[in-house]
Parts: C-alpha cells; sequence; structure tokens
C-alpha cells in the first residue's frame, strides 16, 4: 500500500480504536507545548511574530501564546513559533524533527475554531504526530543530510492531518490537501543558530491549517502529491527510508527536552550529569566524546559567535555542564556566553569523534582528571522512562521554567470536560474563561 493510503487510513482512525499509551503521551505532550509556549512570552522572536499577527487582521478566533486573539492560520503560525523559541520542546529522532510546535498549534487554532473538545484535539495531534513520523522516516538521513529541517517538511504533513482532522475533511478532501501540502512544505537547516529557526515550525502549523482549508473549501490535487511521480518524496530525498507496518504506533518513541539546546546534545549532558566526585571542571583535562556521526554536521560548532550556536556545541554544552551552569533556562544562552573566557578555554579540552556503532540518541563520554584518572560514561535519550518518571520530570520542568504557574498547568489541562477554548485560554493566560466543547460522536 502507498504512503499515502496509509496516511488516510490513520486520519480516519476513531480515537477509540488508537492506542491508549499513545494517546497519553500526546496528552503529555501538550501539556510540555504549553509549557514551552508559555516560558518564552518575553523572547525577541515572540515580540516578533506577535507583532507581525497585529499586521494580518482577519477573523480573531483563535489565541495567542500571552497575548489576544487572531485568525486560526495566523495563531497556528505564532504559536508555532513561540513554543520553539527556546528549543525546549520534543524531539522524535526518527523524524528527525520537533512534532509539538509543528503539529499542536494548528490543531489548537482550528479546534477553538470548530468548537472541538480537548480530547479531539489529542487524537488530532496524535493521527497527525504519527503521520509525520512516517513521512520523516520515509524522507530518511539523505534529506537531512541534504539541508532540510523535518520539522518544516515532514512536520507540515503532520499538521495538515491533524488539521483537516478536525475540519473534519472526507477521504479525498484529506488526499487534496496532503497533495498541496507537498507544494507548501519547506524547512532548511541553515536556520540553525540562528533567531529564524522557529519559523521551520511556523510555516508548518500555518501551512497545514491553509490547506486543510483550500481542501475543505474544494480546492483538489493529484492522486498521490507525496510519493507519486516528482512528488514530494521523490524530490526531496536520494534515500527512501523504510516503515514498519500501520499498527505500530512511532510516535511512542518520541522523546523530550530538558536542555535548552539541540536533541543531539541530550545524551552527553545526562551522561555528564551523572559523572562521580573528583571530576568537576577544576579537575578534569579531557573530555572524550564520541556520538552519531550524523551530529557532527549539526551541533559541533567549535567556537560559536551567539547564543544561537551555543545550542550547536558539543565543547560550550559540555564546559556548561562541568562548570555547573545549568543548560535547562533558555535565557542563559546568550552571545555573551559564546564569548565566556571560562568556557572558551575549557573548549580546548573538549574532543568530539563519530562513532558509527553508537545509535541516534547514544553517547559515550571518557573524562580524564589532571592525576591521570579516568571514568566512562554513557547515556541513551531513546531509552523510554517509565510514564510515572517522564510525568515527574516534566513536572519539574514545568515547575522550573513557569514557577507556580507551572505546578497547576498540568491539572488545569487534564479537566475533564476541557474545550480547544479552554487551551486557547490557558494559551492567554486566563483559566478563568471556560466553554463547552461540542458534542462528540
Amino acid at each position: 500500500m502507498a504512503l499515502i493510503d496509509d496516511l488516510l487510513d490513520l486520519a480516519e482512525r476513531p480515537r477509540a480504536e488508537l492506542p491508549g499509551e499513545a494517546l497519553a503521551m500526546a496528552r503529555l505532550s501538550l501539556v510540555d507545548w504549553v509549557v514551552c509556549g508559555r516560558a518564552a512570552l518575553d523572547v525577541p522572536v515572540a515580540a516578533t511574530f506577535r507583532a507581525f499577527a497585529d499586521t494580518e487582521g482577519g477573523r480573531p478566533t483563535a489565541s495567542l501564546f500571552g497575548g489576544d486573539r487572531t485568525s486560526a492560520r495566523t495563531a497556528a503560525m505564532v504559536n508555532a513559533v513561540i513554543s520553539h523559541a527556546l528549543d525546549l520542546d520534543d524531539t522524535h529522532l526518527a523524524h528527525i524533527g520537533h512534532l509539538s510546535v509543528g503539529i499542536y498549534p494548528a490543531v489548537v487554532a482550528l479546534g477553538e475554531e470548530a468548537g472541538a473538545s480537548a480530547e479531539e484535539v489529542v487524537a488530532a495531534f496524535l493521527v497527525g504526530a504519527e503521520g509525520a513520523v512516517r513521512v520523516g522516516v520515509t524522507l530518511g538521513a539523505a534529506h537531512y543530510d541534504r539541508g532540510f529541517h523535518q520539522t518544516g517538511t515532514a512536520g507540515a504533513f503532520g499538521a495538515t492531518i491533524a488539521a483537516g482532522r478536525i475540519l473534519g475533511l472526507t477521504r479525498d478532501e484529506m488526499r487534496s490537501a496532503i497533495g498541496l501540502c507537498a507544494s507548501r512544505a519547506g524547512g532548511l537547516r541553515s536556520l540553525f543558530g540562528t533567531m529564524a529557526k522557529p519559523y521551520n515550525a511556523g510555516t508548518a502549523a500555518s501551512n497545514g491549517v491553509e490547506v486543510a482549508r483550500l481542501a475543505k473549501l474544494g480546492l483538489t490535487a493529484g492522486e498521490d502529491g507525496l510519493s507519486g511521480h516528482q512528488g514530494f518524496i521523490p524530490t526531496h530525498t536520494e534515500e527512501v527510508g523504510a516503515l514498519p507496518g500501520p499498527d505500530r504506533f512511532l510516535f511512542l518513541d518520541n522523546t523530550y527536552k530538558f536542555h535548552a539546546c539541540c536533541h543531539g546534545l541530550h545524551a552527553m549532558i545526562e551522561a555528564l550529569g551523572e559523572r562521580p566526585a573528583g571530576f568537576g571542571a577544576a579537575e578534569v583535562a579531557g573530555v572524550e566524546v564520541r556520538t552519531n556521526p550524523r551530529w557532527l554536521t549539526v551541533c559541533d560548532i567549535k567556537a560559536p559567535k551567539t547564543g544561537g550556536d551555543v545550542k550547536f556545541s558539543y565543547a560550550w554544552l559540555a564546559g556548561m555542564v562541568l562548570h555547573d551552569i545549568p543548560t535547562g533556562n533558555g535565557r542563559l544562552y546568550t552571545d555573551e556566553l559564546a564569548a565566556d573566557p571560562v568556557l572558551t578555554a575549557f573548549a580546548s579540552r573538549v574532543s568530539v569523534a563519530g562513532d558509527a556503532g553508537l545509535g541516534d540518541g547514544a553517547v559515550a563520554v571518557t573524562l580524564t582528571a589532571r592525576d591521570g584518572a579516568t571514568v566512562d560514561l554513557a547515556h541513551d535519550v531513546t531509552e523510554r522512562p517509565t510514564p510515572e518518571a517522564l510525568e515527574a520530570r516534566l513536572a519539574v520542568k514545568a515547575r522550573t521554567l513557569l514557577g507556580p504557574e507551572g505546578d497547576t498547568l498540568a491539572a488545569s489541562l487534564a479537566e475533564a470536560g476541557l474545550s480547544a477554548a479552554d487551551i486557547g485560554a490557558i494559551l492567554r493566560g486566563d483559566r478563568a474563561e471556560r466553554a463547552s466543547p461540542r458534542a462528540v460522536a
């Protein structure tokens, strides 16, 4: 069966037939997405895109993080950018991108407009996220290595599927929406380290809203704009990846960020956090990092020039951990940090090498002390924690980023009878507002 047919089947799957474990993880992703967005309200790019929303006009049907209401398409873009601004949102390493920031903004924006329930929002996100992962895996590492960013490319297809589900597209309309998305999806890694990197998530979300709505209005496209002749996949990758059957939900391999930097660095950070006493910055003479070779072209900036560059530097993050500088505070990643003389000097002690025997989420680190003692450390971020452990750690993250608001946010998003409009009120910071969702079949 063609990939597009698998995606169409996925989009039509009733909520009752979606895996309970995957739905539970999708609910955690909703909380984490809202936390990331609420925590980034004062980031410069957030102000830029809220100002952009002011220039757009349109029907004010959808909520903005920390702001007012605007049109659904504009809200999808702005909320995606804001929630990706701190680089603390979830990552799927097989998809090679960020799912929540490209898909939830589209679903919530249209859900507010449609009067959807929170459960409908979560289910639409889940099928969209699973679709995005499957497109991302099919595009494969070759797509990423050519410079494409799956958050904006594969993610746009996920946003399209999710948005189309909220709008109630027929199978033929969804096919057209996916075909239209093939002409809209885009995103480049050349934006990494710049203020514009979150824009890749923004275009994914807004493209999903746009093409789903156009398909609903009757705009048609080809039979298979995804894998067909001159479709998106054959024109955007040289080596198609293999997919398991549709019964296995790949979304369950989603991972969550606890450090405000490229996810390729997280395994090293976690490993260094487990070092024994006697291996602090003052005692360590050398740090040898071995990682999957794919990350060497992503997050091995030897001499970062900006705070954005720091988020893609093994040397700087190793120095931050060993100097006990918090890695989860996105506001610390400044141009001044890139020029820090202590970290600059320490970077000369850090060496990074590729090891094809390590998985995408794994790292091996050897620390050598000044007295010659060594310690070997390892970590793999793809090793799934228990649901209880993950929920507890996300709660700590929310509290760290938002203070008292973080303590209550998860409970607010888990309230019975919650609607998309209620989620919108939480985005704006107005929890008192409640709305009744439409009846769910």
